[in-house]
């Protein structure tokens, strides 16, 4: 369990520089007013949780079935 909270922080640790946009979207983004760059940037937050989400959950299904297979 541990070691799952400790991969969780670090997830979420390397995360936060994610908030960098790509230069297409920065571009795009400093066109427009504040108030729809910021709509811009939750939209590729929600872009990019999905994918974060499914790779969570399969390393906790891959650790949950190496500990099933030592306690064995």
């Amino acid at each position: 369990m541990r070691k799952l909270l400790a991969v969780g922080a670090l997830a979420a640790a390397v995360s936060l520089p994610s908030a960098a946009q790509c230069v297409m979207c920065y571009r795009t983004a400093h066109a427009q007013n504040a108030a729809r760059s910021r709509v811009l940037d939750i939209g590729i937050v929600l872009l990019g949780a999905p994918p974060t989400l499914i790779l969570a959950g399969f390393i906790a299904f891959v650790f949950s079935k190496d500990k099933l297979t030592r306690d064995e």
